[in-house]
């Protein structure tokens, strides 16, 4: 009897670990393909630090093809441009064999960047992103330009956005380097959000959390402005939504996500942002063969703030899910009902924050409250740790270790 096709759209974190999971739990007993159009897994925590020239992204990248050959997975180098739930097809933009019928189908797409979400938030205008490759090299491009003539310094979030974590990071690193390069004292640093209170990082905030961002921003002589959503950016001059401007000669700031469009266009699969609806099991709710993990899984905010904020949805949880799915999978392949269920709400939060020499630990029972146990371990250990983790990770990666921790 043929083996059971499983399908994987996405070769990051989320696709990346729920093929070869699928592999160590089902061997010769699955047939897993990987359709993505990138090659080359991206680890993402990095790209905080290379517009300033610490890493390349040759430092922070691992070619997919050779641990998946290792592990039996065929990869398909191609963007997935439709899915058809009913007739259990993927088609991709490939000009021959493009339609990949699949028993099971993982969605681990991730994201795009919602830029238009402010108008001007553009390049052109000296604001940049860091949230994805490309981006990040545009923004290191841009602060080569800086330093020959610098200014003051805007980094921040949109309404909307989830990602406060790079945020926080990329502005303590810009705190770092503006004082390695001996222009701090020449260059005004703010920071703009739209959290409701310093550190609530869009997982509610920690205890302590608020007073602690607070010190960092003293310490760094970095003016904080809170609770406020960014309406436009010109040239030079961002626009807040209570009508101040603040100037600048360098920006970046992190935008919303929302899904890709292939996941967008399913009828009844995705929601108005196109991240796909799922149970706790990580299948989707309208079909029982049809997963999503990481970004492209919706998770619905628990709290109303008056300028809207997205969760994070990082590397950990990311593998949380796809072990879940993979074993759910495998359920199903063996005539078994899918069992393991584990709410997004419920998964741990694990995060290390860099901020240049020195960073902080996050620890949580919970990623979302309510919670039992949360703390923030400030020090310069914390910009170890995330220097070991990289390696550590980037080398599991390359071997296909996902089963380790």
């Amino acid at each position: 009897m043929a083996a059971d096709r499983v399908v994987v759209l996405g070769s990051n974190f989320g696709g990346f670990t729920a093929a070869l999971a699928l592999k160590h739990e089902l061997g010769d007993d699955v047939a897993v393909t990987v359709i993505s159009p990138s090659d080359r897994f991206v680890f993402n925590p990095s790209l905080i630090w290379l517009p300033f020239g610490k890493r390349t992204a040759a430092d922070i990248t691992v070619p997919v093809i050779p641990p998946f050959e290792a592990h039996g997975v065929e990869f398909v180098h191609a963007a997935a441009t439709s899915i058809d739930a009913g007739a259990r097809t993927v088609t991709t933009d490939q000009a021959t064999g493009n339609v990949h019928p699949y028993d099971y189908l993982v969605i681990a797409t991730g994201y795009r960047n919602q830029m238009d979400v402010v108008p001007g938030l553009v390049p052109e205008n000296k604001a940049f992103t860091i949230t994805t490759l490309p981006d990040a090299e545009r923004a290191g491009v841009a602060w080569r330009r800086f330093l020959d003539n610098p200014g003051p310094v805007v980094i921040g979030a949109t309404a909307g956005a989830g990602c406060f974590g790079a945020a926080y990071e990329f502005l303590f690193n810009m705190s770092y380097q503006l004082k390695k390069h001996k222009i701090r004292k020449r260059v005004p640093l703010t920071y703009v959000t739209p959290e409701p209170f310093l550190g609530h990082f869009g997982i509610g905030g920690l205890p302590h959390g608020e007073q602690l961002l607070g010190l960092f921003m003293a310490k760094e002589k970095i003016t904080a402005v809170g609770d406020v959503a960014i309406t436009e950016v010109d040239d030079g001059r961002l626009t807040l939504a209570d009508d101040r401007t603040i100037d600048f000669a360098y920006a970046m700031i992190v935008p919303p996500f929302i899904g890709q469009e292939v996941v967008h266009t399913v009828p009844g699969l995705a929601d108005a942002k196109g991240y796909v609806k799922v149970r706790d099991t990580y299948q989707s709710m309208e079909h029982d063969d049809i997963y999503a993990v990481g970004i492209a899984a919706a998770v619905d905010s628990p709290w109303h703030t008056a300028n809207p904020i997205g969760i994070p949805k990082t590397g950990f949880p990311t593998e949380q899910q796809a072990h879940v799915a993979a074993k759910n999978i495998a359920a199903q392949i063996r005539g078994e009902k899918p069992e393991v269920h584990k709410e997004f709400a419920d998964i741990k939060g694990i995060c290390v924050m860099d901020a240049g020499n020195n960073g902080v630990v996050i620890l949580t029972d919970k990623m979302l409250p309510p919670r039992k146990h949360g703390m923030l371990i400030p020090g310069p250990q914390a910009h170890a740790m995330k220097l070991a983790f990289e390696k550590y990770f980037l080398w599991k990666t390359e071997h296909g270790y996902v089963t380790l921790p």
